[in-house]
């Protein structure tokens, strides 16, 4: 099941278990099962800290297992072969559940100590979702830390009957207490948040006795990651809020195309971007949405930023990286079926469409690409492209047109997503040619056509362009002096991750040039003044 690797890295993993945990496995007759065992069999004689027994109870779900802290009420549950994306979790969970600390801060583990109730947690996920470690990981942390709440991490591929009873067509999908909780990505501090009914009025008691930073970074992708860092080596107060921290990279799955690493995958990425800016003395203030711009009233005065949650921050200058969002196609259905059918990330979710049919959205590279992944999986994808011929790099076309499962429709526009039973049934669309209209039968539809700048709460307060976005000068300067832009949510052209982090890196560097050229006595003056 491991290779020898592996296997000497998690026995030296387990080396650093400080108390007895027990591996309770139940079994059944499939062949899952058996694989289940082997891996539980191989990790057993890692540690004389681990036992391992089998589950007499009819009441758990076959295969899975739990990992219980000896002589305590902690655990978490498997309902799956932890492996791919999933086996760092379980590395975890051995670890916590084994009483090796977490890496999270004193304020973060007495919230969920403090938390009152009793939870019970089920997260569905696929093995091929990087999203879904961050929700499974969370959760058993939170298990971990206060035995009042139990979490079950059930792989939907294994238990498809559950999947279509409850209607699960989006990982991770978690319930609390047998309800829908949530779905997407999530970090513990979103979760913690939404259980934890006081913590978003607390937070923004926080917020509003900060002083004002001399840079404030709004938003925690590459290009704000980048700025702050650059922004902190100045040796400036410098501050980063982030409605979520990484953006959209966190949404990605394979990167090739960052300059001296290979390959990575976008939630690597994001937690080694959070961990350099953590190296630095930098204020990060994560699950902040910004909702207004109020400029200074004078060169060199406060600018602010009004939060969803009712506080402000102010600062000297600002760094404007707020990112951008999958674009929607804006058709009948679309909203209405939305994680019932209709999704935006085939890594993720691709798995629970395992032999039936969907569409593709978009013949770019992202589109195409989806496509190839979806056709290795589901029983059969269309895929339709609004303009006369995809657009997509010819090596992805050649593959794509080699996938014996795959329809191409190009000059094809989607007018309706339409379902049954509160479910994806078809896709209708038109003929650009001839203006006929048509029905696509399907289950599922991935919608993969571009970008969309986050910056609706902007408009009004600083000069953008006619598709929304920030529009900035060669310095990276808005139309606001002392107000700067980087990354997706800007002018600048090729949206990639490494454009991104230079724009931000070069934003810094305008806003402390422009700091050091502009005296602090008009910011003084306007913060005695509010």
């Amino acid at each position: 099941m491991l290779d020898a690797g592996i296997k000497e890295q998690l026995k030296a993993y387990m080396e650093k278990l400080q108390q007895p945990i027990e591996l309770v496995a139940a079994y059944d007759d499939s062949s899952k099962s058996q694989e289940l065992k082997q891996l539980l069999d191989e990790i057993e004689p890692m540690s004389d800290k681990i036992s391992l027994r089998t589950e007499d109870s009819a009441d758990v779900r076959r295969p899975s297992f739990a990992i219980n802290r000896v002589g305590s009420d902690i655990g978490v549950r498997f309902a799956a072969i932890p492996m791919g994306h999933e086996f760092t979790s379980l590395v975890l969970a051995l670890l916590q559940v084994g009483g090796h600390p977490p890496k999270v801060s004193q304020e973060v583990i007495e919230q969920v100590k403090d938390l009152d109730g009793e939870f019970e947690f089920e997260t569905y996920f696929s093995l091929s979702c990087q999203n879904c470690p961050d929700v499974v990981q969370a959760l058993n942390l939170m298990s971990v830390l206060n035995p009042r709440i139990k979490h079950t991490a059930i792989d939907g591929a294994l238990f498809q009957d559950e999947v279509e009873q409850r209607e699960v067509m989006a990982v991770p999908s978690v319930y609390m207490n047998g309800k829908p909780f949530g779905q997407g990505r999530m970090t513990l501090e979103q979760i913690i948040a939404k259980v934890d009914t006081g913590a978003e009025a607390r937070e923004a008691e926080k917020l509003k006795h900060k002083d004002p930073f001399e840079v404030l970074v709004i938003g925690g992708g590459p290009a704000g990651s980048a700025a702050a860092i650059y922004a902190a080596r100045k040796g400036i107060s410098t501050g980063i809020a982030a409605e979520r921290f990484g953006g959209q990279v966190a949404d990605t799955m394979g990167i090739e195309n960052l300059i001296s690493v290979p390959y990575t995958e976008g939630p690597k990425l994001v937690a080694a971007m959070e961990q350099h800016v953590k190296e630095y003395d930098v204020d990060i203030m994560n699950l902040q949405r910004a909702e207004k711009l109020i400029p200074a009233s004078s060169r060199g005065g406060l600018h602010e930023v009004s939060l969803a949650n009712g506080a402000s921050l102010k600062a000297r200058t600002l760094i404007l990286s707020t990112g951008a969002r999958w674009r929607q196609l804006g058709v009948p259905g679309e909203e209405e079926y939305r994680n019932k059918g209709v999704a935006y990330c085939p890594h993720c979710d691709g798995p629970l469409f395992k032999g039936k049919r969907v569409a593709v959205v978009g013949g770019g590279n992202s589109g195409v690409e989806a496509a190839i992944d979806l056709a290795g999986i589901v029983g059969h994808v269309t895929l339709l492209e609004f303009a006369a011929e995809l657009k997509a790099d010819e090596v992805l076309q050649k593959k794509l047109r080699s996938l014996k499962n795959v329809e191409i429709l190009t000059s094809a526009q989607t007018t309706e997503v339409v379902g049954e039973n509160g479910k994806v049934s078809g896709l209708n669309y038109k003929d650009r040619n001839s203006s006929e209209e048509h029905h696509v039968a399907l289950e599922g539809v991935f919608i993969q056509i571009g970008l969309i700048p986050n910056t609706e709460w902007l408009k009004g307060s600083i000069e953008l362009s006619q598709h929304g976005e920030i529009i900035v000068d060669e310095r990276g300067e808005t139309s606001i002096p002392g107000i700067f832009a980087a990354g997706d949510a800007t002018t600048v052209p090729y949206k990639q991750i490494v454009i991104s982090m230079g724009d931000g890196s070069k934003a810094a560097l305008s806003a402390f040039d422009f700091l050091i050229r502009n005296s602090a006595d008009d910011s003084e003056s306007d913060e005695k003044a509010a």
